[in-house]
C-alpha cells in the first residue's frame, strides 16, 4: 500500500496565528482566558486548550466584567466589540486577515448602497461576523440555487457579492453564475474571496484524486473547509471519508485499495495526520509514505500585541 499526503498539512497562516496568540497570551496572563466561540474549528485543539485553563463562550455574558478575552479566528461583528468595551473586557482580535478582507469589503459595498448577497452557510460564526458589517436592509444571505431564486431585489439595482471564504469553489462559482443570471449589474468583490489556503487544500485533493483509490480528510465535523475537502474527493470520483481523530479510521475503507491519499482542513495539527498514518500502518505495515513540498510553508501572518 502507498500513502500519499496532500502538498498542504497542518495550520494554514491565520490559523496558525490564532493559536500562536491564544498561547501567548495563556503564557503571559495565565488561566483562565475566555475565548469568544471556538478558536479555530478543531476538537483537538478546542479540547487541548480548556484543559489548561482556556474557557470557550458563546455569548460575552457568560464573561466577568474586566476579563481577557480572545475573538476567534472566523471573526466577530461590529456589535461583539461594543459590547466587549461596554463589559471593559481586555479583547484580543485573532481573526484570520483574509475574513478582515471580507469585512472591509462589505463595509464598503454598503457605503456604496449596493444590495449585498452574502454567501455561505447559515449558522456559520465566519457568516455571522461578517453579516455584521452589512447595512441590515441591504443584506441577502444565500446558501443554495433557491434562495437565490427565492431574492425580491430589483434586477436593475445595483447588486454586489461577498463569500465565507471556506467554501468550495465549485459551489461557489455555480452561485455566482445563477447570480449573474438573474443581476446584470452584479459587482464582484476586487478580489476573490475564498481564501489562498481554502483553494490550495482543494487542489491538493483534487490532485491526490488522479491517482488514489480512497481519500481520507482529516477534519471536525463543524468544520466547514475540512468538510468541503471530503466533497471534493467525492465530486472527483474517490470515495473520500472525513475523521476528527486517527481512532475513527475504518479498516474497511481500506480494504481492496492499494494508494490512500491523506489530507487536512486548515485548522488541523499536523499531530492528528501522523496519528492517521500510524493507524494505516496498523493495517499495512509495509506502507510507503509519499511527501510533497507545502506551498504554505513560508506563509506567515504578523501577531498583533499581546
Amino acid at each position: 500500500m502507498e500513502i500519499y499526503l496532500a502538498r498542504t498539512q497542518g495550520f494554514c497562516a491565520g490559523v496558525a496565528s490564532a493559536v500562536e496568540i491564544v498561547e501567548a497570551v495563556l503564557q503571559k496572563y495565565g488561566a483562565p482566558l475566555y475565548v469568544f466561540h471556538e478558536i479555530v474549528h478543531n476538537t483537538y485543539v478546542v479540547n487541548d486548550f480548556k484543559k489548561r485553563g482556556v474557557v470557550f463562550v458563546d455569548d460575552l455574558s457568560q464573561i466577568p466584567d474586566g476579563e481577557r478575552v480572545i475573538f476567534s479566528a472566523h471573526g466577530v461583528a461590529p456589535e461583539v466589540i461594543e459590547k466587549a468595551k461596554r463589559k471593559n473586557l481586555k479583547y484580543i482580535d485573532a481573526t484570520c486577515p483574509l475574513v478582515n478582507k471580507v469585512h472591509r469589503e462589505a463595509i464598503q459595498f454598503s457605503k456604496n448602497g449596493y444590495e449585498i448577497v452574502l454567501i455561505g452557510h447559515k449558522g456559520h460564526q465566519e457568516l455571522i461576523g461578517t453579516a455584521g458589517y452589512v447595512t441590515p436592509e441591504l443584506l441577502h444571505i444565500v446558501e443554495d440555487e433557491d434562495d437565490i431564486l427565492a431574492l425580491t431585489i430589483d434586477p436593475q439595482k445595483s447588486v454586489g457579492y461577498l463569500t465565507q471564504t471556506t467554501l468550495s469553489v465549485t459551489e461557489t462559482k455555480g452561485l455566482i453564475e445563477k447570480l449573474q443570471k438573474r443581476f446584470p449589474h452584479l459587482v464582484a468583490p476586487p478580489r476573490e474571496d475564498i481564501c489562498y489556503a481554502t483553494q490550495n487544500r482543494q487542489d491538493a485533493v483534487k490532485e491526490l484524486a488522479k491517482f488514489c483509490d480512497c481519500i481520507i480528510i482529516c477534519g471536525s465535523p463543524n468544520s466547514s473547509n475540512s468538510n468541503r475537502l471530503r466533497e471534493t474527493g467525492e465530486q472527483e470520483g474517490v470515495p473520500s471519508h472525513i475523521i476528527d481523530a486517527a481512532e475513527e479510521l475504518d479498516f474497511d475503507w481500506l480494504r481492496g485499495k492499494q494508494t490512500i491519499g491523506i489530507s487536512s482542513g486548515a485548522s488541523v495539527p499536523r499531530v492528528i495526520v501522523d496519528r492517521l498514518i500510524e493507524r494505516i500502518k496498523e493495517f499495512s505495515p509495509d506502507a510507503i509514505v509519499h511527501e510533497f513540498d507545502d506551498p504554505e510553508k513560508n506563509i506567515v501572518f504578523p501577531m498583533p500585541m499581546v
